[in-house]
């Protein structure tokens, strides 16, 4: 079942087309171009998943991700990047994340729907136990 989606990104073509691509796929999205305003309007369990770009001027996607975790323990978070990250690299920085997931642009919405309903199937399915 989709649910509630924050995109951040800093190229607004990308968020654009993310955002209109997932709504199609039933998901419910507030995407931003800037991750200081993503950051001034995130509430406490309004999503379910944030898909964070790492690269961003002013503040990068760990970054934001330490700022928006302060906020919500709930939500689940993704990175999307052009560029080869290493997850282990990452469990370094944030050893109790709990972040798996990486996508790689260019990425294609049907794609990247269906790894967000897994994500978010999976996150259900732990909650249950």
């Amino acid at each position: 079942m989709p649910g509630r989606v924050l995109i951040v990104d800093d190229e607004k073509d990308l968020v654009k087309s993310l955002k209109t691509g997932l709504e199609r796929f039933g998901f419910n999205v507030d995407a931003y171009d800037d991750p200081l305003i993503a950051l001034a309007n995130f509430k406490s369990t309004k999503y379910d998943i944030a898909v964070l770009d790492i690269r961003m001027p002013n503040l990068n996607g760990f970054e934001l991700y330490k700022e928006l975790r302060k906020i919500d323990g709930q939500t689940s978070f993704c990175f999307l990047t052009a560029f080869d990250i290493y997850l282990s690299e990452f469990e370094k920085m944030f050893p109790d994340s709990g972040v798996k997931t990486f996508f790689k642009k260019p990425i294609g919405v049907g794609k990247l729907a269906k790894q967000l309903n897994a994500i978010m199937t999976h996150r259900q399915e732990s909650s249950a136990e």
